[in-house]
């Protein structure tokens, strides 16, 4: 096997390789960081490079291989953590001038759990200022590029987790959710995204976005998903939030069900969102492998309603809430989009935030009445497919100072809602540029949504695609 074959080597194969002494963690990992250290200066994926800690847990990897010690789901699988993400001893930067120089003071509990599975950390991946967008540029750490097309966003605010993956620089990324987070990023660069139902994986710091942010894998692989999925998930004590039940059995019952006789929901356009043609088309010719695989598909309008007015006023005022005490300082080096954010959650009173917290709930009602009926909905992840990196919107659509969701309205709705959702790659644009398939599940259904995904992976693949780096 050749180093770039090794790079992209699924972690479910890496895992049991190490285990059947068939690969050293530490050849895995200096092939890695051989491919980060070639890659990096143009995707700008890695913020901070954890090379020596790296090697050395790699080390202690192989050394409990060799004596034939217990090992963990994950034992001597390199894994990357996003600098959203607290970590004890390292950089927490969120992607801003104003915390450059933080250091985590304590693991975070999905760092601790992926410890404790025997994971290999590289290092951080960069995020957009405190994962305010869903694009990939940072004043802090410069712009990340999308692996299929140099110049273009890999999205946000995952940035540098998906582009990571996309390129090979790791097996397993740890990404986070809040309006769209995970599957944006994945969406634009070619990979699986999942994020798992509200509380599945816990937080902490807890974010104070009003429970909108999620913590979930992002993978080229739907079994790689599972496998990270299945050891980052459960209770914890620091997010009071989390919910009480173990992980189910992701791994195993994987492929033990797919979508036949499920009772399927596609909608084009949430019924009143602008998509452009390219992505529509090969979203509708993805949802055909559901009818294939003997899902009854109907394709509909949800009845969900336009939610924009909705996310503009509460991630606004969340960005004021949480951010305005920087600005007398810091406003001439932060994000310009970010402060008009702020700027514009200014404006909001104690009760109009009331009363879009009272319509956010009515929303969450309409979405758990769809899935009284249905088990699940497709949709297109995504209206567009990467552009240019340093825009908020493409530039043959309406341009605004802050407002970048008018392009991702398919995602933040299940950050109301807490529902699973994945985003699973349906194909490419004359330009080369990945589209992507999402699949929401009922509230918990998790497990569901990972089978369907498994199913339509199967039907579909994608994994053996590569961008041409």
């Amino acid at each position: 096997m050749n180093a770039a074959d090794l790079c992209y080597t699924p972690a479910s194969v890496l895992a049991r390789m190490i285990r059947e002494k068939q690969l050293s963690p530490v050849e895995l990992t200096r092939t890695l960081l051989a491919r980060i250290e070639a890659l990096n200066p143009v995707l700008n994926a890695y913020c901070t490079l954890l090379g020596d800690e790296a090697l050395d847990a790699a080390r202690a990897a192989e050394q409990a291989v060799m004596a034939g010690k217990r090992l963990g789901r994950l034992h001597g699988v390199p894994v990357s953590i996003k600098d959203l993400t607290m970590m004890k001893g390292v950089r927490w930067m969120a992607g801003s001038h104003i915390f450059a120089d933080r250091v985590g003071e304590e693991d975070a509990p999905v760092v601790t759990r992926l410890r404790r599975a025997g994971a290999v950390i590289l290092g951080k991946t960069t995020t957009p200022e405190f994962g305010w967008k869903g694009l990939s540029d940072c004043p802090l750490t410069g712009a990340t590029h999308n692996p299929w097309k140099i110049g273009r966003t890999a999205g946000g605010s995952s940035a540098g987790a998906a582009a990571s993956m996309a390129a090979g620089m790791g097996p397993l990324a740890q990404g986070s959710d809040g309006a769209g987070s995970i599957r944006i990023p994945s969406a634009f660069c070619g990979i699986f995204g999942f994020k798992p139902s509200f509380g599945r994986v816990p937080n902490h710091p807890i974010a104070n976005n009003d429970n909108a942010s999620h913590v979930g894998p992002m993978t080229r692989t739907v079994a790689d998903a599972a496998l990270m999925l299945s050891a980052i998930a459960g209770p914890d004590d620091h997010d009071r939030t989390s919910l009480e039940a173990k992980p189910a059995d992701y791994v195993g019952k994987l492929t033990a069900k797919g979508v036949r006789g499920l009772k399927v929901g596609f909608s084009p356009d949430l019924g009143t969102l602008r998509v452009d043609p390219d992505v529509a088309a090969l979203v509708r010719k993805a949802v055909g492998a559901f009818e294939e695989l003997g899902a009854h598909v109907e394709e509909l309008d949800p009845g969900f309603g336009d939610s924009h007015e909705l996310i503009e006023g509460l991630w606004n005022a969340h960005e004021a809430g949480n951010l305005s005490q920087h600005l007398p300082q810091w406003e001439a080096k932060m994000d310009p989009g970010l402060v008009a954010s702020i700027n514009d959650g200014l404006r909001y009173s104690l009760v109009d935030y009331i009363q879009l917290r009272g319509r956010k709930i009515a929303y969450w009602d309409k979405v758990r009445a769809y899935f009284e009926r249905y088990d699940l909905l497709l949709t297109p992840s995504l209206s567009v497919a990467a552009f240019p990196v340093f825009r908020l919107l493409p530039e043959h659509w309406p341009q605004h100072p802050w407002n970048w969701m008018l392009w991702a309205s398919f995602s933040y709705p299940f950050n109301f809602t807490g529902n699973p959702a994945a985003t699973c790659p349906c194909g490419f644009t004359d330009e080369g540029l990945p589209v992507g398939l999402q699949i929401v599940g009922r509230r918990f259904a998790d497990l569901q949504v990972l089978q369907a995904s498994a199913a339509f992976e199967q039907a579909r693949p994608w994994a053996a695609k590569r961008p041409p780096l």
